[in-house]
């Protein structure tokens, strides 16, 4: 079964290139012109991957992203940008992106970032169901569920994949270039400042049990510190 990408640029020439090239390789694309475009396109197909440009006419990048987050938390967003600003970054962290690269980039480059994508996805489909207990929380990482008596919440990969990383070492300090390196593949000053952004949404989610917190040592990594459960 062909990937399906959702390709989401207002610039014609690149949109062509792009999807010459990802179509050559096998996948599926579907190109929009703006992100009024490209909305329409998700709520009517089923992808694996949306790839949003940011600075887009009717609707930019990080608003599509927020709309798609609200109705899938699954699919993994990676944003094409202009911009290195790290404020452009951080910002499109918190609208739901996983990822971003930055204008110009190589064919073989976006290929790369698609595949690491598309492997975690895929080892999550075909892992079996892994439940982590912290506190008065479930984590059920195979499906990105984080489940309290008050409700559940749907979790991205990304997020996923940090506090499942934490999870796994709760019982020691995990540096931060261990979860830069196995989360993101790299440990640059940028993608440091991203994990601070998932960080503290992990923190937000976990608020409803004081006793279960993600420690800082600075400078140095975090600690998932869980209460012990009761015999």
């Amino acid at each position: 079964m062909s990937v399906k990408i959702l390709l989401v640029e207002d610039d014609p020439s690149l949109g062509f290139v792009v999807k010459d090239n990802l179509s050559h390789k096998g996948y599926e694309l579907t190109l929009c012109a703006n992100g009024e475009e490209g909305q329409a396109a998700f709520e009517n197909g089923n992808f694996d991957l949306c790839v949003l440009d940011v600075m887009m006419p009717k609707k930019d990048g990080f608003s599509l992203a927020k709309s798609i987050r609200e109705k899938n938390a699954h699919v993994p967003i990676l944003f094409i940008t202009a911009k290195s600003m790290l404020e452009d970054k951080i910002a499109g962290f918190h609208s739901g992106g996983d990822d971003y690269i930055v204008k110009p980039f190589s064919i073989e480059e976006l290929c790369l970032r698609i595949e690491v994508f598309l492997r975690r996805s895929m080892t999550r489909n075909t892992k079996s169901e892994s439940v982590f207990p912290l506190g008065n929380f479930q984590f059920d990482c195979a499906n990105l569920i984080l489940q309290h008596s008050t409700g559940s919440k749907t979790l991205t990969q990304k997020e996923a994949d940090v506090l499942k990383l934490l999870c796994e070492n709760k019982d020691r300090v995990l540096k931060r270039e261990e979860i830069l390196k196995a989360v993101w593949g790299d440990d640059d000053y940028f993608m440091g400042r991203s994990l601070d952004v998932f960080i503290s949404k992990l923190r937000k989610y976990l608020k409803e049990d004081p006793d279960v917190e993600i420690v800082n040592y600075h400078g140095v990594g975090f600690r998932l510190e869980v209460p012990v459960a009761k015999a």
